[in-house]
């Protein structure tokens, strides 16, 4: 979709606007959103960011998912100047002026940093939000310094983009995700995240997120995605602590996923890009508990991944499969 066609769609007399989930769990689903509720969810963002009319805001994700929507979205609000580029790994490559506001995806800041005029350029955003995938250490630790607002994002396609922030960078930075003022967050019995946004869900969602509430209850941190558990041999064993675990030391690319087994019930198998397998067994001996280790290791031509650059479990847990 280019954005002649979406504010069209913006414009028209429907009062909701078609997207697609990320299909990280699977395959996109399509979703109709009201349009006033897309407009609630911009306003809170803006304010919560101090954005205002004439501030400058960077369009460099597909208009075919809610992140990129909610870019124009909260330009239209807020009537803010937008900058669009070609959705790519550099999105800054072309900019002779930072942007006022970014939302940019992992994969894009890591490889901003990798060159020296975008770095400096990404320095120079005054309000960058980073979503759509995890946040390993490693960028963490580049972003830590930076002199303005950098912040991870929480949230999904249907919660309109995300519901709660966390600082990445200065004395503020922190582990914590914390709710907009509009939201109230709970866990339910199996540990998973509850959001209860009334101006942009019509009911409260029920997250797949297993999670952790500060006492305030206004803060939360994610452990892991209750359908990312392998039962390995009555071990109950999260992808992603096997995965931020592994980052530091594995450079290639790579996924962790299951597979059934008759002996454990399911086993960990891990696949990769690497061709040195030994290597890579050598690593995961060094790097991880012996109940974390993979018992299958497998290289692939290329690890999977959603559109938006998050892993594409399904897909991975069917390599492991064949």
């Amino acid at each position: 979709m280019v954005l002649e066609e979406f504010l069209a769609e913006w414009h028209n007399d429907n009062d909701k606007v078609l997207v697609h989930t990320s299909g990280s769990t699977g395959k996109p689903k399509p979703m109709w959103v009201e349009k006033q509720r897309m407009l609630n969810s911009a306003r809170i963002t803006c304010d919560f960011l101090g954005l205002k009319a004439g501030d400058t805001a960077l369009l460099c994700m597909p208009l075919d998912y809610i992140a990129g929507k909610m870019v124009v979205v909260r330009s239209l609000e807020r009537h803010l100047k937008l900058i669009t580029v070609e959705p790519s790994g550099h999105p800054l490559k072309s900019l002779k002026t930072p942007p006022t506001f970014a939302a940019m995806v992992p994969m894009q800041v890591y490889n901003s940093l990798q060159v020296t005029e975008e770095a400096e350029c990404l320095r120079g955003i005054r309000q960058l939000i980073i979503g759509g995938g995890a946040i390993d250490d490693g960028l963490a630790n580049a972003l830590k310094d930076f002199p303005n607002h950098v912040w991870s994002t929480y949230g999904m396609t249907e919660t309109l983009s995300h519901i709660a922030l966390r600082r990445l960078n200065n004395p503020q930075a922190s582990t914590w995700y914390e709710a907009f003022d509009t939201v109230t967050v709970s866990l339910n019995s199996d540990g998973c995240l509850v959001i209860d946004a009334p101006q942009v869900c019509n009911k409260p969602l029920v997250t797949n997120d297993l999670a952790e509430l500060s006492p305030d209850g206004q803060r939360f941190r994610i452990l892991g995605r209750r359908d990312n558990v392998i039962d390995t041999g009555g071990i109950k064993v999260q992808i992603e602590e096997v995965e931020s675990a592994l980052k530091p030391h594995l450079n290639v690319p790579f996924v962790i996923t299951k597979r059934p087994d008759e002996k454990f019930g399911e086993i960990i198998v891990l696949l990769t890009e690497s061709k040195d397998m030994q290597q890579v067994a050598r690593i995961c001996q060094q790097a991880l508990p012996k109940y974390w280790q993979p018992k299958v290791i497998k290289t692939i031509e290329h690890v999977p991944t959603t559109e938006t650059g998050k892993p594409a479990r399904k897909e991975a847990e069917l390599l492991a499969s064949i």
